[in-house]
């Protein structure tokens, strides 16, 4: 069966959406286009490629996650300089590393541009500070004056997992001036409104993964200190867009994974959390079906 999917963000919780992925496959269920923001970014990409849901699982068991964390050096090795660099360049880690892994990957697939990709089979997004407001790649390249086809989908991809102060943003040079892009999950994180035509119309089944519970199962933030109120503020702010578009009847489409309890920047997970994530994402995507109407058909 043909659908359409959309990922949501989470980070290194993103193993879950690989996991629920495999056993869409095992289903039968083929993407035509895929979707999503930060962690989700990555599978649709890899899935825009081509990579099986087992071949992802290798990718990732086999990947040494710290090695993608590229602090810039410093003169003095103390460890407050490394919050200069925050001041500095925007980011603790330079993000260069990540990039790059991306760029192999995608090029044992032979995907480097998305020229290299059917047409719109690939939607990332991403946040442009610098203007306020959120981009779609490749779609909004062009108003940067950047031709979509020679764009390296590693570096969207980079842009869409741009954790703010984490990593260093990416800064899109056009002839206006600068651009600061950052994680599309500062302003929708689970972007299920992107296959949507002008009238609000499908042209197929849209599935998506959603790295939470289901709105009404969700605890409450509880903010007692400043790093308890940055943390609901910013999950407030990510979710704030996506949420007004989400109703009962969207819901239906959507496997919600409660990952909650796992951290999105943890880049020292063990195989024993990784593994517990994707088995998260299977199980809960092996009861979904069981109830999902379009399953059934």
């Amino acid at each position: 069966m043909w659908i359409d999917g959309v990922f949501s963000g989470g980070g290194l919780k993103g193993f879950a959406l690989v996991g629920a992925y495999q056993v869409l496959e095992a289903e039968n269920f083929r993407f035509k286009r895929v979707a999503g923001t930060s962690a989700g970014a990555i599978l649709a990409a890899f899935i825009a490629a081509g990579y099986s849901g087992r071949e992802i699982e290798i990718m990732l068991e086999e990947l040494d996650v710290p090695l993608l964390l590229d602090p810039r050096r410093t003169i003095l090795p103390f460890p407050f300089m490394k919050w200069i660099n925050v001041y500095n360049h925007l980011g603790l880690y330079k993000g260069k590393a990540l990039e790059k892994w991306f760029f192999k990957k995608l090029a044992e697939k032979g995907v480097y541009t998305f020229g290299d990709l059917p047409k719109d089979s690939l939607k990332l997004v991403a946040s442009d500070l610098t203007n306020g407001r959120m981009i779609v790649l490749p779609d909004d390249l062009h108003k940067y004056q950047l031709d979509a086809k020679n764009f390296s989908v590693a570096c969207a991809l980079r842009m869409s997992c741009g954790i703010p102060f984490f990593f260093e943003p990416v800064t899109l040079k056009t002839g206006k001036g600068e651009s600061v892009i950052v994680d599309g999950g500062v302003l929708s994180n689970f972007p299920l409104w992107i296959f949507d035509d002008r009238e609000g119309r499908k042209v197929r089944p849209i599935l998506g993964l959603k790295l939470s519970r289901r709105r009404e199962e969700q605890c409450p933030h509880e903010i007692k200190n400043g790093l308890n109120l940055f943390e609901a503020l910013f999950s407030t702010m990510k979710d704030a867009h996506d949420e007004r578009y989400i109703s009962r009847r969207h819901e239906r489409d959507i496997i919600f994974i409660p990952v909650e309890d796992y951290s999105a920047t943890q880049f020292d997970l063990n195989e024993e959390t990784k593994e517990a994530l994707l088995e998260i994402g299977r199980n809960r995507t092996i009861q979904f079906l069981r109830n999902w109407p379009r399953f059934k058909l």
